[in-house]
């Protein structure tokens, strides 16, 4: 039996009660779970799709302390964000690391030059000078670091420092999944949550699984409704009246070919005034973001989105030629779900910042978590486990801590054993960094696993595909133990293969069928083919 039917038998056990049920697998309630089941809690957690599935997978991967929210004089907010910041980049040394921000900006800008520069220095030190110190540049020196840059209009421009997810979002939220599992959290992707119901004291919860329709009931004490832009649905099927409330703000991002060299994140104050990005990604750029104020969470990249996108990065870099749609490789597009206190909906959504906020009701013993961003994320888990254990929870390991990469002892074995099999030989040229980091980055302690396996069998060293980074080891790996229920679980979220190689790319390579074969058996074909539908529906 696979590991997500072994879970769901385990949820749909009568023996079973849970102290906290959790729904929703984005970043929320992925900490959530985390930090609850490394403390002795026992947790269930549910998503009615894929873990990470909607705007955990769509961010700009950026995990910065919010520069941007001086100029709303959000001075505690950036103080709190920069501290997040810097722990998570010493958390997570591997994964979060600190980048470079070159931004340019255009003549006629609302603030002078030297007077936004002025703002980085400030930003700096309310960082605690944790980063590299910022630079002012004059235009002449723009042109001359980063040639790519339009410089016809610009009016000077500076560097300073933040910080980005080298991987991808949804993989740096999947891996607090899999932590949460190790500690004995029972999670299940692809079951929804029908509703729930306060019976005796404990929470009843019909839950229904999305592949073969079956519903069952979770119990548990506590429900924490980590349902990300869904919180308000969900607490509407729950009753729960809420202090918060979400607004969202639509972002898209879309993927081209690398447009430069640099290292660093370019950035500038697109058409609309808000910020826009160049983000490197391996051997492509993310280029965006939107920010358009929406009723639903349920959106899609419009023709007009696509079109701010390519006229700003047209405007604002040096081509030989326009780029244009067909040279979109891909696209991201979510919601960035803003928590409103009080009010109908009807707010300055522009000005409403990513910070989060819990409401928790002690008498149904329910919390729902409202906002929240990546940077922010361990002090999410350490909030839940401290009202959790208010309602009456007990937490076992209380002062247990249960974020951060594996300790220098396993890394430093890791390398040692990476190096004496002369594991970066297998690197292939193109590569965006050498094997031995992007394995232990990926998988941590976990990839001690795998050089088991490419030293029983060389062959697994080999590259699935021939533009995507994935060894046939990691394939087998993610079968193994990272649920993949769906292909697109895999190509969009526990990599992001779909998201740097073009659909078309994909469809037919060799192998896709031998990843199919891997992860589904007898249902490699319709597996496949139903990937490939999803594709022509979108």
């Amino acid at each position: 039996m696979d590991l997500r039917n072994s879970n769901i038998e385990r949820l749909k056990s009568q023996n079973n009660t849970f102290d906290v049920a959790v729904i929703g697998g984005g970043i929320n309630g992925a900490v959530s779970a985390a930090a609850l089941a490394a403390k002795g809690v026992k947790v269930a957690l549910i998503d009615r799709g894929d873990f990470a599935g909607e705007t955990s997978s769509n961010s700009s991967n950026l995990a910065w302390g919010g520069i941007k929210y001086l100029e709303s004089h959000e001075y505690f907010l950036v103080n709190k964000l920069c501290k997040s910041r810097n722990h998570l980049m010493e958390s997570y040394p591997s994964t979060v690391k600190e980048i470079r921000f070159l931004t340019t900006i255009e003549k006629g800008f609302r603030f002078p030059v030297f007077f936004v520069y002025l703002g980085t220095l400030f930003y700096w030190m309310i960082g605690r000078f944790f980063t590299q110190a910022p630079d002012y540049m004059t235009v002449k020196t723009i042109a001359s670091r980063e040639p790519a840059i339009n410089t016809d209009d610009a009016a000077g421009g500076f560097e300073y420092s933040d910080a980005y997810l080298y991987d991808n979002d949804a993989r740096f939220v999947f891996n607090f999944i899999r932590s949460s599992m190790n500690y004995g959290c029972i999670a299940a992707n692809y079951v929804e949550s029908l509703g729930a119901e306060k019976v005796d004291n404990y929470w009843h919860i019909s839950a229904e699984d999305k592949i073969s329709e079956e519903r069952f009931n979770i119990k548990a004490k506590v429900v924490i409704n980590a349902c990300g832009p869904y919180v308000d649905e969900h607490n509407a099927l729950t009753e729960q009246k809420t202090e918060h409330r979400h607004l969202f703000s639509k972002g898209i991002h879309l993927i081209i070919d690398k447009v430069s060299e640099s290292p660093r994140i370019l950035t500038f104050f697109a058409s609309d005034g808000r910020m826009f990005f160049v983000i490197p990604m391996g051997n492509k750029t993310a280029v965006g973001t939107t920010d358009t104020q929406v009723d639903s969470p349920s959106v899609g990249v419009t023709d007009e989105d696509r079109q701010f996108v390519l006229d700003n990065i047209n405007g604002l870099l040096n081509f030989d030629a326009p780029i244009t749609q067909s040279d979109i490789i891909a696209e991201r597009c979510g919601v960035r779900p803003l928590a409103q206190k009080g009010g109908d909906g009807v707010a300055d959504w522009v000005r409403l910042s990513r910070k989060h906020a819990i409401d928790s009701n002690f008498a149904d013993k329910h919390l729902s978590i409202f906002g929240g961003k990546t940077t922010d994320c361990i002090n999410v888990g350490n909030e839940v486990a401290e009202i959790v254990k208010e309602m009456g929870v007990v937490l076992p390991y209380e002062d247990y801590k249960w974020y951060g990469e594996d300790g220098d002892s396993v890394r430093d074995e890791f390398y040692h054993q990476a190096e004496l099999m002369e594991l970066d030989r297998f690197t292939v040229e193109g590569s965006s960094e050498p094997l031995t980091q992007r394995l232990w980055r990926r998988y941590g302690g976990n990839a001690l696993e795998l050089l088991e396996d490419i030293r029983q069998h060389p062959r697994q060293a080999e590259r699935l595909m021939k533009d995507a980074e994935y060894l046939r080891c990691e394939v087998e790996h993610t079968a193994r133990h990272e649920m993949i229920t769906k292909l697109d679980d895999f190509l969009r979220r526990r990599s992001k293969i779909s998201q740097v190689v073009r659909d078309k790319d994909i469809i037919d390579a060799p192998g896709l069928k031998d990843a199919c074969e891997i992860f589904f058996g007898a249902q490699a074909e319709e597996k496949r083919m139903e990937w490939v539908d999803s594709l022509e529906d979108t």
